[in-house]
């Protein structure tokens, strides 16, 4: 690892793909940041039920934090993951089952069941979450509906991140940007919505209290600060949800700058003070996210770069598959606009065929089915463009704000074509980078705590001169595609 001289505050940044362990430092009025540990991701199905598995992931951050640790002191560590998943302990805070995955077909079904117990209007007007089958109300009425047994012997819920840092720190605590995205969290208390829970079956006693990013847990727990430069490093609440942080860490150009966290999901928002629930924001399933710095992060998941991952997972075996540079070249070589789906057409969310889905939905929708594998990517990366387009009018509509540019952060701002596609489709510019910008917000939120900076603008001003941004203008008449899109998947 590098030596540098300013504070070191480590990042654990887990996705759905892969995870990392990062040191960010601010030395000289810039912020450079390193990555020391790096591990795989993957899901584990078990008896048909698709599981995380969290004790090899547990394994991984403490190596990546001890080695962190071996090159000098930490001032503090923070843990950000993906949203919705959780864990159920017992009374003596042990793990009861590895976390289930999201994308487990458990909650097939299961929202429009909720629904006969409290009706969909009366749940968004209450959450101002989208409906998603994937959230954690309609894992857990799942599991209420089914009388599963884990839900009667658990005493206390952590969500994924809320998990590694009990497992950091000893402290329980439900970090309030991730806490959002469970649509378990009334949106104008910020506290769990009780009342709606009761009416599912779901205890809400569950739940622990709700903590602001930026809040200080403590200490390290001394099996794990013993012995390495963890000793003083003090364990704090990032924007838990991986999103909060890459918002936080994207320099935007102006607050009508719409963000754009590309990867395995991409979300779409804008940056608003308030919850914006109303009749346009719920006819677009539009979700209300906690942000750092008390905004909120009005946005719609689409299904990004899943896409991408699971129709080259299905194409070629484990070993064999091309880079995803490869595959964006292939795909900028084929024809443009041979045909669209919709990304979000529940078919794609699930593990399995996803060529073969792809065929399925341009035969429904009398298109021709992509004839080789550079149009299939074309086909999805032109969609994804479409898509987020047409997020942007919802966007607009809902909040009066009109967005000046798409600034894309993430891993997806490596793609260069879906940059391109999607300045095209948006008519806006397209403002890309950092990629690192999940780790890059988790620092700044652990830097605000620590005092070594004033403000999250004080942080993106840090950001924009330590990281280069690409910018893509528009080019092309997206006009007719745009016109099709909307026929093929009725939006």
């Amino acid at each position: 690892m590098t030596d540098r001289s300013g504070p070191r505050h480590a990042a654990v940044d887990l996705g759905a793909e892969s995870g990392r362990v990062l040191v960010g430092t601010l030395d000289g009025g810039r912020l450079a940041l390193e990555e020391v540990h790096r591990f795989a991701n993957a899901p584990v199905s078990v008896r048909g039920t698709l599981h995380w598995d969290v004790l090899r992931l547990w394994a991984d951050v403490e190596a990546g934090l001890r080695r962190a640790g071996t090159a000098g002191a930490l001032t503090s560590v923070a843990v950000d993951t993906w949203g919705v998943d959780f864990a159920l302990l017992d009374g003596r805070g042990r793990l009861l089952a590895n976390p289930v995955h999201y994308r487990d077909r458990r909650t097939d079904g299961v929202p429009e069941r909720v629904f006969g117990l409290v009706p969909r209007a009366e749940v968004y007007a209450t959450t101002g979450i989208q409906v998603m089958p994937i959230n954690t109300l309609y894992q857990l009425a799942a599991m209420a509906l089914e009388r599963d047994p884990l839900l009667a012997q658990a005493r206390r819920l952590l969500l994924m991140p809320d998990l590694m840092t009990n497992w950091l720190s000893g402290a329980e605590a439900a970090e309030y940007t991730n806490a959002t995205t469970t649509q378990c969290l009334d949106a104008r208390t910020r506290d769990w919505a009780t009342p709606m829970l009761e009416r599912v079956g779901i205890p809400a006693g569950l739940f622990p209290g709700v903590a602001e990013p930026g809040t200080v847990l403590g200490p390290l727990l001394p099996e794990l600060a013993g012995g390495t430069g963890l000793g003083g490093a003090r364990v704090v609440l990032a924007g838990s949800h991986d999103t909060a942080s890459a918002v936080a860490g994207a320099p935007l150009a102006s607050p009508r700058t719409a963000f754009l966290s590309s990867g395995t999901w991409s979300l779409l928002g804008l940056e608003v003070p308030a919850p914006v629930i109303n009749a346009a924001s719920a006819a677009a399933n539009l979700t209300n996210e906690g942000g750092a710095g008390g905004t909120i992060r009005l946005l719609r998941n689409v299904a990004g770069l899943w896409l991408i991952q699971e129709a080259r997972r299905s194409l070629w075996p484990v070993g064999d598959a091309p880079s995803y540079a490869a595959i964006a070249a292939l795909a900028g070589a084929a024809p443009p606009f041979t045909a669209f789906i919709d990304p979000d057409d529940e078919r794609f969310l699930h593990p399995g065929d996803l060529p073969a889905n792809v065929r399925a939905f341009c035969v429904e929708t009398g298109q021709p089915a992509p004839a080789d594998h550079g149009t299939l990517f074309r086909v999805l990366l032109e969609s994804l463009a479409l898509r987020y387009a047409v997020v942007l009018d919802q966007l607009a509509a809902a909040s009066g704000v009109v967005p000046d540019g798409v600034h894309v952060v993430g891993g997806g701002a490596n793609n260069g074509l879906l940059n391109r596609l999607t300045a095209g489709a948006t008519g806006l510019p397209v403002h890309a980078g950092p990629v690192e910008a999940t780790a890059i917000g988790n620092v700044l939120v652990q830097a605000l705590a620590a005092g070594h900076i004033g403000s999250l603008a004080e942080g993106r001003q840090l950001v924009a001169r330590s990281f280069p941004v690409a910018t893509v203008e528009p080019e092309g008449d997206w006009t007719g595609a745009r016109a099709r899109f909307a026929a093929v998947t009725r939006c």
